[in-house]
């Protein structure tokens, strides 16, 4: 088991409705003042392939090269209007309200300036959620102006997908429990649908589907197994995506339950599909490892405990929202699993047939695992050490790293100019 490795002093996570009421309380004494496309596919002519890495606590986008060397390429500043946003939050009570609870609750005594990116089909923009101003906006790759900006319901973004023709985005609004879907050219919204407490990830199917996973409160401190009940109607909704009719709904307590595992959060955090779409894998709050779901049969099917570091705090309320693992991807043959151990300091490539885990990769806080763009490494977020690693499938090792930004969370792939290095020397 790898040693955990130093962090920045950060300060602890605080408590999101604590802080709401706080805010709420100093504001009345105050006076209440484009996206990739699929995987192998070549990119179009002026056009690379790219990864964008979205440094939240930063408010800022490295962009670094997809594979080999992941070497940073530029770096893009995603809130130019920076002000003009605090000043229209510092006048509305409310709004301050809320986005003092992020910085407190979420954020870990910061400021969550982007969560989620994609590009436009042309590469011409990156598209970024942003929660502490509770929007998406599409920023121009050449000039780093804004081109066009989405309010969301509530008061903040959270994370978004990408349709496959690269054309819609999918964001989560969490405190409405409502995804907004919007065309990624334009801004121009497609359409919405409700969803469980607390919307997080998003993921679009081949078969015309779009999934939501809702995680429920993850800023209390109500964190012991028996008081579980308590964070809310977590629920997989499953929605048509151009109709955004609801299709089906999966709480995974009873799946759970019936697999033999009351013992498990049943509030879905990352998971990844296989290529056949027949199976899904998926993190749960607090579980270190991660289950399996047959679709067909609506059954979990098997769970994978992973090491847990004997330095991580046993203390549940200390865990980033919730987390213990939060990061997961798939080799794009299916046969490997890559995992983020978040609390553990630790990234790993699991054998899908076996479900035996790789070497123990040393990580800071790993964050999110992606797959690189020759599909032969996982990429991870380290965000408790401000780089992003590359591990090789085959070999479970670390073949890479690149220092980034402050505290990186969200790792995409995308399309840019094939000359873009940055917007004014960046």
């Amino acid at each position: 088991m790898p040693s955990p490795r130093p962090r920045p002093h950060r300060p602890g996570p605080r408590r999101f409705t604590a802080a709401v009421a706080v805010a709420l309380a100093l504001v009345a004494t105050v006076g209440g003042t484009g996206s990739a496309a699929p995987e192998g596919t070549a990119s179009p002519a002026g056009l690379r392939e790219a990864m964008f890495v979205g440094n939240n606590w930063d408010g800022t986008a490295d962009v670094i090269a997809s594979q080999g060397d992941f070497r940073r390429i530029g770096r893009l500043n995603v809130i130019p209007d920076k002000e003009q946003r605090l000043r229209e939050i510092y006048l509305n009570p409310v709004k301050l309200a809320f986005f003092l609870g992020v910085r407190n609750g979420p954020g870990e005594g910061h400021d969550q300036f982007v969560d989620d990116m994609y590009a436009t089909p042309d590469g011409s923009a990156m598209v970024v959620s942003r929660p502490s101003f509770a929007d998406v906006v599409s920023l121009d790759l050449r000039t780093g102006r804004i081109n066009w900006r989405f309010p969301v319901a509530g008061y903040r973004a959270d994370h978004m997908a990408v349709s496959p023709d690269g054309t819609r985005v999918a964001v989560s609004a969490s405190t409405a429990n409502t995804v907004h879907v919007l065309d990624i050219t334009t801004g121009r919204e497609l359409g919405s649908f409700k969803t469980g407490d607390k919307p997080h990830e998003n993921v679009f199917t081949s078969d015309g589907l779009l999934w939501n996973m809702s995680i429920g409160e993850v800023t209390t401190a109500l964190d012991a197994p028996w008081l579980d009940w308590t964070k809310g109607d977590r629920r997989i909704t499953v929605v048509d995506s151009r109709t955004f009719e609801t299709v089906r709904v999966i709480d995974m307590r009873g799946r759970l339950d019936a697999f033999g595992r009351g013992d498990l959060s049943d509030a879905v955090r990352p998971l990844v599909f296989t290529p056949d779409e027949k199976k899904l894998y998926f993190q749960v709050s607090f579980f270190n490892g991660f289950l399996e779901y047959d679709i067909a049969t609506d059954r979990i099917t098997r769970a994978k405990a992973l090491p847990g570091n004997p330095a991580t705090d046993p203390d549940r309320t200390t865990w980033v929202n919730d987390s213990r693992h939060h990061g997961l991807s798939m080799s794009p043959d299916g046969t490997k699993l890559c995992v983020a151990g978040t609390m553990d300091d630790y990234a790993t490539v699991v054998d899908r047939a076996t479900l035996q885990e790789g070497p123990l990769v040393e990580a800071s806080k790993p964050y999110w695992a992606t797959v690189s763009g020759d599909g032969r490494s996982c990429v991870v977020s380290e965000s408790g050490a401000d780089r992003v690693t590359a591990i090789d499938f085959a070999t479970g090792q670390r073949v890479a790293s690149v220092d980034v930004g402050d505290h990186p969370q969200r790792v995409r792939l995308a399309r840019i100019p094939a000359d873009w290095t940055g917007v004014n020397g960046s």
